[in-house]
């Protein structure tokens, strides 16, 4: 039997869907970043409700050629959600967690290479009980007596990110 180009087409196109639809769309959609160079930092994403930047730079170096960590914005801010560790958390669609973010940032001195950050958000269902004026209201005499039952605390949205440079590295 002989296969003609249509038909052997006809049999890659549903393989080749099969396996764009196992990476989860982002969230947020965003164009690849502005080209850095070497040493300058620069903001990644800012995650307001976290009180949390994520800050990057290229290294120059072969066994790291980036870093990133996440900054706390203001002493002052008091944050509705957390950032935790990637590794701990170990987001997937399977444990609630949503790729909220894919950030692709080239490195100036060598456009083959980038950096990806890959943010996930893990939502909470912290929505305040309403009174019945419509307002949430925290009372600190039962927040304080909560506190010492050992209650929970309500959930709040998680976020984690995960770096990998991909590309080539250009010979220097």
């Amino acid at each position: 039997m002989r296969l003609t180009p249509l038909l052997l087409l006809s049999c890659l196109v549903p393989m080749s869907t099969a396996v764009f639809a196992a990476a989860p769309a982002p969230e947020i959609q965003r164009p690849v970043g502005t080209p850095q160079a070497i040493g300058a930092v620069h903001t990644l994403r800012a995650i307001p409700e976290a009180c949390a930047r994520l800050e990057g730079v290229f290294t120059g170096e072969a066994a790291t050629p980036y870093k990133y960590t996440a900054v706390r914005t203001d002493p002052q801010c008091q944050p509705r959600a957390r950032f935790v560790d990637y590794a701990k958390a170990q987001p997937s669609e399977a444990k609630g967690w949503k790729l909220n973010d894919v950030i692709r940032v080239p490195a100036a001195a060598c456009p083959k290479q980038q950096a990806v950050v890959r943010v996930w958000r893990k939502p909470a269902d912290n929505k305040p009980v309403l009174d019945g004026q419509g307002s949430a209201r925290v009372y600190l005499e039962d927040a304080k007596k909560d506190a010492a039952a050992g209650k929970p605390l309500p959930a709040v949205t998680l976020y984690a990110a995960e770096m990998k440079v991909e590309g080539k590295g250009c010979a220097g």
